[in-house]
C-alpha cells in the first residue's frame, strides 16, 4: 500500500484576486477562498487521514483548519512549506512588476528556478527546503494518508521535481488553482505516482454557508 499525500493549495485571498505577488506576505483567505476550501472539506470528509501538515502562513493555516474540522485533527505547521519569497515584488501586482522592474522580471521569467527577485528566493532554494519536509512526512506516515496544505509556487516546484520535469519551466507547465487538490501515491520517499492534478471539481458544490466558517479566527502568526 503506498503512502498517499493529498497536496492542496490554499483558497483564494484578496491578493490572489488582484493578481499580486503574495509569497511570504501573511494574508487571510477571502470569503470566496473560505467557500472554496469548505467545498473541498466536504469532498474529503470521509477520507481517512493520519495527519494534516501546513505552511505556517495565515492563508494556509486557515485552509488547513477548515479541512481538518471534519476529521478532528489539529494541523501541524511546517515552517519550510511556506511560499516562495518574492523579495521586493511582494504585494505588487504583476503588471506593476513588469513595469517597474522590467529587466529583472524578464530575466526571472526565463529561469525562475535558479534566479530570484532582488531580496527574494529562487525556486531552487525553495525546493531545497520543501523536499526534505515532504520526504520526512512520507517516511513518518508510511502506508497511510496525509493531507499537506501549501502554496501555488511550492506545489508546482514539488510536483515538477518529483516527476522529473525541466525545473526552469515549472511555472509555465503546471498550474495550481485556489483550493486545488493533487494526489500523490509514494511507493518510497522518492518514487511517487501522480494520481490527480489541480482538480477543482468540488467547486461545483460550493456551499453558501458552512458552520465552522463563522467561528472567530485563531491566531495565525507564524514563527
Amino acid at each position: 500500500m503506498p503512502t498517499r499525500i493529498y497536496l492542496v493549495r490554499h483558497g483564494a485571498t484578496q491578493l490572489t484576486e488582484e493578481d499580486r505577488f503574495a509569497g511570504s506576505s501573511d494574508v487571510n483567505l477571502s470569503a470566496e477562498g473560505r467557500r472554496q476550501v469548505a467545498s473541498l472539506a466536504e469532498r474529503l470528509k470521509n477520507e481517512r487521514l493520519d495527519a494534516i501538515y501546513t505552511s505556517p502562513l495565515a492563508r494556509t493555516l486557515e485552509t488547513a483548519r477548515i479541512l481538518a474540522s471534519p476529521h478532528g485533527l489539529e494541523p501541524i505547521p511546517e515552517f519550510y512549506l511556506k511560499e516562495v519569497d518574492y523579495g521586493r515584488w511582494e504585494g505588487l501586482r504583476r503588471t506593476e512588476v513588469e513595469r517597474d522592474f522590467e529587466t529583472e522580471y524578464a530575466i526571472w521569467q526565463e529561469d525562475p528556478f535558479t534566479i530570484a527577485p532582488k531580496g527574494g528566493e529562487s525556486g531552487l532554494n525553495a525546493l531545497n527546503r520543501i523536499l526534505p519536509v515532504v520526504r520526512r512526512i512520507v517516511e513518518t506516515h508510511r502506508h497511510r494518508s496525509v493531507l499537506v496544505v501549501s502554496h501555488k509556487g511550492t506545489n508546482r516546484l514539488l510536483i515538477s521535481s518529483l516527476l522529473g520535469f525541466d525545473m526552469r519551466s515549472y511555472r509555465d507547465r503546471l498550474d495550481q488553482s485556489p483550493a486545488a487538490l493533487n494526489i500523490l501515491d509514494f511507493m518510497s520517499e522518492v518514487r511517487p505516482r501522480l494520481r490527480l492534478f489541480n482538480d477543482v471539481s468540488h467547486y461545483e458544490g460550493i456551499p453558501a454557508r458552512v458552520p465552522w466558517l463563522n467561528a472567530s479566527p485563531r491566531n495565525t502568526e507564524h514563527p
